[in-house]
């Protein structure tokens, strides 16, 4: 009896699944010509996509590419006006944003955040450096000091003070004290003693090596030996 019931479960699974595999065919044949078009249209978004990236996009990003040598040029000898305005002759970084978009890639925009800042154009910095989103995380933590710079400049103190946070927060090295020391000045000129106190004994801590950190215990001091407020 067992045997019977067994073998009549294998024969109703198998008839179930000739009537789904049936169900199928059915569907497809009915619906062949939409299911075709679909997946001929599928094929033909594919290609145009893969033909506006080889054929517009790679050439534009090249182009722009080339376009920034001479700003590179200006900004490593310091003449940040030109790199960032260009001279008439070759484009800035400013222009080749313009121009060529996210194309230039996110080091336009941080060449040009920083051009901005030098020049003391702090709006300016702020707005390209909002738009950087490389991946290296020195340029990543620089571009967040250096807009935390240019929101102190524009005295949004509470501002810069986020911005150095987050650079310390990116950079695990050496280089997080100097943004560390700065979010420490910025907290004492909000009157956040205490905070400043961590951050100033975080560079002690952790990196003692750093040139922030063979001075540092004069801002410890300072603060733990500032008279109680009343």
């Amino acid at each position: 009896m067992a045997n019977v019931t067994t073998k009549d479960q294998e024969r109703q699974q198998q008839e179930n699944v000739a009537e789904k595999v049936s169900a199928v065919e059915k569907f497809f044949n009915e619906n062949k010509k939409v299911i075709w078009g679909v997946l001929a249209a599928a094929i033909l978004a594919g290609l145009a996509v893969l033909c506006y990236h080889k054929f517009y996009v790679e050439p534009r990003r090249a182009e722009a590419q080339e376009q920034m040598f001479p700003a590179e040029a200006s900004f490593r000898s310091g003449n940040y006006d030109i790199a960032l305005n260009g001279d008439g002759n070759v484009l800035g970084f400013a222009q080749v944003i313009d121009e060529y978009g996210s194309k230039a890639g996110a080091a336009a925009y941080f060449y040009a955040g920083v051009c901005g800042f030098q020049l003391g154009n702090y709006e300016n910095a702020v707005s390209y450096l909002g738009k950087y989103n490389g991946k290296d995380e020195i340029l990543k933590a620089r571009a967040l000091g250096c807009k935390g710079d240019a929101y102190t400049g524009l005295a949004k103190l509470n501002e810069a003070l986020s911005c150095y946070e987050k650079a310390a927060g990116v950079a695990d090295n050496l280089f997080a004290a100097s943004y560390l020391l700065k979010a420490g000045v910025i907290c004492e000129e909000l009157g956040k003693a205490d905070k400043a106190l961590g951050f100033y004994k975080k560079i002690k801590d952790q990196y003692p090596q750093s040139m922030e950190g063979y001075d540092i215990d004069k801002y410890i001091s300072r603060i733990e030996n500032a008279p109680a407020s009343k």
